[in-house]
């Protein structure tokens, strides 16, 4: 059977028909402890999406899918069809004109609070030239500002419900990103003035008399790494030992070794390729390369694909210094300037990120966690946003027909019983559900094979859970080493109750706290899903979950309307 895995365009390029994927390993840092999440541009497909090769041989997947939108169809035809002849029309389109009212005032409105974001590049700019610390100033001002604008936003004026929901989800999306952008760039900050005392550190170790200065250090270090590159190729060849290849699992070497045979082959200047030369001084009390040295060759298999870095200091060869403190230095140090530059072929350095092009770029792009570089396509294809344009108009009518003819109608009143506004309303939800969460997130968008609440909180809305997990959980978690995991895992909870809760009061100005609580009862069920039982049973994990969705919805509605 032929492999589907594509064919290799190097030691991190992968060739697809979407473009260029850069794989690399996660590592952690052991000078900052934080788990470095390498890019790994892997195209996000469901078992539904129409180029998914592996699905599209499936003829289950392929039949259910087909059915699915054929169903949707019909009953979107029938519907127009019955109320054309009760009516004399197929929609009255009453739901629509709640979205014209106060149009402009709302477009203007949005169109300042986004420009507003703007604020954050000079903000990221005073702190990295260190005109504000933003442990804890600027961590200080920025949740000040941050507040400011909720409030004045959700206070400002009675808008309609459908105004007023739009523009505080809105606002909520621009606070996680700019909260994402200055707080990722106030740790980059953070972790290039410790690179930058450990140089310091490192130069003042290497002007020791004993070590005999920089050059001396360079040149010792560059012996020591031919030693022991000449007695791995002599294990290698003679059958006794691993491959070079299986060596470089430390991602320091790696990157050293990459520096190394850019500089070979490219017979750079003595700032990028001056560790791989003869480092003696002359008269002016410079280095001078030595043609005559050797070069010792290396496999082609651990030659990265992209483009060289600027121009620094040959500090990664002084990781293979004899000195134990000098290596150590050289190594730690190598570990936070890695922090500092993207993954990706563009090779984005802080602090030279902090342009309005980067900014625009992140705002553009369907994330709200900020990171220096991310993965693109090589190309637009113009055949997949016809495709998802095509299906973004056919699902926002769906869901439209749904919304006016099958929800709106059957709102719930005082006087009618609750038992049969849930069956009412039960099934007009999930379908309304699935095509929302279908038009926001896509094909890739798929929690109905979750088994636990646990799963799907993790699946149903990954660029927020992406957030959470980084600036809510892992950093409560940093903050506080006493907070166990459990513990954060209670204040994300919490802060997303809340923060769900808050466009409920906006949206039907009431303060009851049923989403709230609903939210949090999600908590105790996730661990008591985590037993061996249940954990075992998916099948019954799965009904559960169907049922709590299909109950929770119609129950929230009645909830906030009718009480």
């Amino acid at each position: 059977m032929a492999s589907s895995i594509p064919p290799r365009t190097g030691r991190r390029g992968f060739s697809t028909t979407e473009g260029t994927l850069y794989v690399s390993k996660p590592i952690r840092s052991k000078s900052s402890k934080k788990l470095r999440a390498m890019i790994t541009f892997e195209p996000r497909k469901s078992h539904f999406d129409t180029t998914n090769e592996s699905s599209g041989t499936n003829e289950f997947r392929v039949g259910l899918l087909h059915l699915f939108w054929i169903s949707l169809f019909l009953f979107t035809v029938q519907t127009y069809v019955s109320s054309l002849e009760a009516n004399g029309y197929a929609l009255s389109f009453a739901f629509a004109t709640l979205f014209s009212r106060d149009a402009i005032t709302l477009a203007l409105s949005d169109a300042v609070l986004v420009l507003t974001t703007a604020l954050c590049v000079p903000f990221a700019k005073a702190i990295s030239k260190g005109w504000i610390r933003y442990c804890w100033t600027g961590v200080a001002i920025q949740h000040i500002f941050q507040t400011c604008v909720l409030v004045l936003v959700i206070t400002n004026r009675q808008w309609p419900w459908v105004q007023s929901g739009f523009l505080t989800l809105h606002s909520l999306v621009l606070i996680m990103k700019m909260h994402s952008y200055v707080s990722a760039n106030g740790c980059l900050q953070d972790v290039s003035q410790r690179s930058k005392h450990l140089l310091d550190l490192l130069r003042a170790l290497t002007a020791n008399p004993s070590i005999g200065g920089w050059d001396q250090a360079l040149l010792d270090a560059e012996l020591q790494l031919q030693l022991e590159t000449r007695t791995r190729d002599a294990d290698r060849h003679s059958g006794n030992g691993r491959s070079c290849h299986a060596l470089i699992h430390e991602p320091e070497t790696a990157d050293a070794l990459r520096r190394r045979l850019v500089a070979v082959s490219k017979r750079s200047e003595i700032e990028v390729g001056g560790a791989f030369e003869d480092h003696t001084p002359n008269s002016d009390g410079h280095a001078t390369p030595d043609a005559s040295a050797p070069m010792t060759p290396f496999p082609p298999s651990i030659v990265s694909t992209r483009p060289p870095s600027p121009p620094k200091p040959p500090t990664s060869i002084l990781a293979y210094h004899p000195s134990q403190d000098i290596a150590s230095t050289a190594r730690e140090l190598l570990e936070l300037d890695s922090e500092l530059v993207s993954t990706g072929p563009e090779r984005v350095t802080y602090p030279e990120n902090l342009t309005w092009k980067n900014f625009c770029t992140y705002m553009l792009i369907p994330t709200l966690v900020y990171e220096l570089e991310y993965p693109r396509t090589d190309r637009i294809r113009p055949e997949y946003v016809f495709e998802k344009t095509v299906a973004f108009m056919g699902s926002f009518a769906l869901l439209y027909t749904v919304t006016e003819s099958f929800i709106i109608p059957l709102l719930p009143t005082p006087d009618q019983s609750f038992s049969r506004s849930l069956l009412d309303l039960a099934l007009p939800f999930m379908i309304s559900y699935l095509l929302l969460f279908y038009i926001i997130f896509g094909e890739s968008y798929y929690t109905w094979n979750s088994t636990s609440w646990d799963e799907f909180s993790r699946k149903w809305n990954k660029p927020v859970h992406h957030f959470l997990l980084r600036h809510v959980y892992a950093s409560s978690l940093a903050a506080y080493p006493s907070l166990s995991r459990t513990g954060a895992m209670f204040v994300t909870f919490l802060l997303s109750a809340a923060a769900h809760e808050l466009v409920m009061v906006v949206v039907t100005r009431k303060i009851r706290l049923y989403l709230f609580l609903m939210q949090l009862i999600q908590f105790p069920l996730i661990l008591v899903s985590r037993a061996p039982a249940l954990r075992r049973n998916k099948l019954i994990g799965n009904v559960v979950f169907w049922l709590g969705l299909y109950a929770g919805f119609p129950l929230l509605c009645v909830a906030y309307v009718a009480y």
